[in-house]
């Protein structure tokens, strides 16, 4: 059994009366961390304090409970430590049942989070590990040659920290979270799309002789309506309300179900679209489409849009709209179904005209029956 200095430059441990490391690193007076490793009958428990007393007490304790018995120390076997791994495999059929993300979730595990963590139990991962993986991610590519978005680097350590919180939530784990000590990465992807007048001419003749109808309706239907590429997939015609113009999404990001109203024209495009599938834009043999990434980058090259305007960017393009002409931003908000009222304010700095609008016809609202000027509080009466 042994208290240890660890090195933060070189990762390695050396004894507590250590100086100076063998890298040339020193130790400083405050924010020293220790490992205290203990061995008892074949089993080892390892624990990272920031403190030599505390350490001592850590070291002291772990050696009374492995003695006691309390981990089921026998001469034939040892309890087998909770590893990320069993907490994934419980994890997996919540998540399927639960989690409209659970595909992406998946992915990230599989790719990011297993390779690292997947066999550790879950007392040995520590920060520290979780910001070396921060740091490679940073410096790797993804399978497009590009560096990896923050956003990205983000859901990596907000799908671990959930497994941490399922595991506690569920009695198998009592210990604490390491991702609730590290930092997360800074996100700006405030990235809000609209097309210019003559890019929108261009799309509209694009799609009207666009060879494949239904692909072109789905575009006309995001464009007329603002709903999310993954709501307009999941939409059937059960759903779909013709005499009051209304639409209800089924689970959108939300998580809520809501019934929301759509414009004549989106209505028209609805009106247009074969209803041999129970989805309004169905995929192959009439089931529900999962991807429009091809269709939609065939239909933007032909109508010459920027490359990097995404589909998504039809949405944006609905809402800043509507709230340059004056519509409220709360109403927007109801349209988009978003949860937030913050998500729905970036499309605020396209309000100015609409706010020297309402500020011009305030005037004209406030004087008696529309004649006349407003008399000031200070011309009503004499000074006294």
């Amino acid at each position: 059994m042994a208290i240890q200095l660890y090195c933060q430059a070189c990762k390695s441990y050396v004894p507590v009366t250590t100086r100076k490391c063998k890298c040339g690193a020193t130790f400083p007076r405050e924010g020293r961390k220790y490992r205290v490793d203990v061995s008892v009958k074949g089993r080892r428990v390892t624990r990272f304090v920031d403190n030599l007393t505390i350490a001592r007490e850590v070291e002291g304790t772990i050696k009374g409970d492995l003695v006691r018995g309390e981990f089921d120390i026998t001469t034939h076997k040892t309890r087998k430590s909770l590893t990320l791994a069993d907490v994934w495999e419980k994890y997996v059929p919540w998540a399927r049942e639960h989690k409209s993300s659970f595909d992406t979730d998946l992915a990230y595990y599989k790719k990011h989070i297993e390779p690292r963590f997947g066999r550790k139990s879950l007392e040995d991962i520590t920060p520290l590990e979780i910001e070396r993986m921060k740091l490679e991610m940073k410096k790797d590519v993804n399978s497009r040659g590009k560096p990896y978005a923050a956003a990205t680097i983000k859901h990596q350590i907000v799908l671990l920290r959930r497994l941490f919180n399922v595991a506690r939530k569920w009695g198998m784990y009592d210990g604490g979270n390491p991702v609730e000590r590290v930092q997360m990465p800074h996100v700006d992807n405030q990235k809000t799309e609209f097309l210019t007048e003559d890019e929108l001419s261009r799309l509209m003749e694009t799609l009207d002789n666009w060879p494949f109808l239904e692909t072109a309706a789905m575009v006309r239907f995001a464009l007329f309506s603002g709903i999310r590429r993954g709501e307009i997939c999941k939409l059937k015609w059960d759903d779909v309300d013709f005499e009051r113009n209304m639409v209800t999404l089924r689970t959108p990001k939300g998580k809520k179900t809501v019934t929301i109203p759509i414009s004549q024209e989106a209505i028209a495009v609805l009106r247009s679209m074969d209803m041999t599938s129970p989805f309004v834009f169905p995929g192959e043999d009439g089931r529900q489409r999962t991807s429009f990434k091809g269709p939609w980058q065939r239909i933007r090259k032909a109508a010459g849009l920027p490359r990097d305007f995404r589909f998504h960017g039809l949405r944006h393009h609905f809402a800043s709209t509507l709230v340059s002409n004056g519509v409220d931003l709360g109403i927007v908000r109801e349209l988009l179904t978003h949860k937030h009222v913050g998500t729905t304010e970036r499309y605020a700095h396209f309000a100015p005209d609409a706010v020297k609008r309402a500020a011009e016809k305030s005037g004209e609202l406030l004087t008696p029956n529309g004649k006349g000027r407003v008399i000031g509080i200070a011309e009503q009466s004499p000074s006294r």
